[in-house]
């Protein structure tokens, strides 16, 4: 499964969307669902001091620490779950979800963990695909995903993104939206951006 993961989440024109929104990170750098590594190449170690990743999955991670012996920037991961950060309050500048809010057992406690350890100024950078606007998608994904979140790790096709993240306490700094080129209807529509802690 994290293999299959990490190919889905791999392809070119997610690997696009990856670059419009990783490199806005700055300062120290909490990444959820940081296993394989496929946000590495777009951080800018200009600007950020310190990168660590948190995932549930060991064989990923092994991934990710391989790819980071030649990152430019410190990086340090850890196996545990975005619901639960072994992290102190304030502890980062920047905090990146990408293509994993989708799969954690409890996004609202995902995204309230990371509020707290955002600093005063933080900021969330988020990608993550979910509930369509168009009501026969919806209906498509309401119907397979039972299915699917068993074939794709706990997978959710209906979950929403954006009002999500508002929900959880987040003001709107920047949003796009859109489906992915070359992706099925269901599982290709992603929102993406900025939010601050209110």
């Amino acid at each position: 499964m994290p293999r299959l993961i990490t190919c889905a989440c791999g392809q070119g024109q997610v690997m696009k969307r990856r670059a419009l929104v990783v490199p806005g990170a700055r300062g120290r750098v909490l990444e959820y669902g940081c296993g394989g590594g496929l946000n590495l190449e777009f951080y800018d170690p200009v600007v950020v001091r310190s990168l660590t990743g948190i995932d549930p999955h060991a064989e990923l991670l092994e991934r990710t620490d391989a790819a980071s012996a030649e990152a430019p920037i410190p990086i340090e991961t850890h196996r545990g779950f975005a619901e639960d950060l072994p992290f102190a309050d304030a502890s980062f500048d920047t905090v990146v979800t990408t293509f994993t809010l989708c799969s954690v057992q409890d996004p609202a406690a995902a995204l309230a963990e990371a509020r707290r350890v955002l600093a005063p100024g933080g900021r969330l950078l988020f990608l993550e695909h979910g509930l369509s606007p168009d009501a026969e998608v919806r209906r498509t994904q309401a119907r397979i995903e039972p299915l699917w979140k068993r074939l794709a790790g706990n997978c959710h096709l209906t979950r929403p993104v954006t009002s999500g993240v508002e929900a959880a306490g987040f003001r709107l700094v920047s949003r796009g939206a859109g489906y992915t080129p070359k992706s099925p209807r269901f599982a290709g529509w992603m929102e993406w951006g900025t939010a601050e802690p209110i």
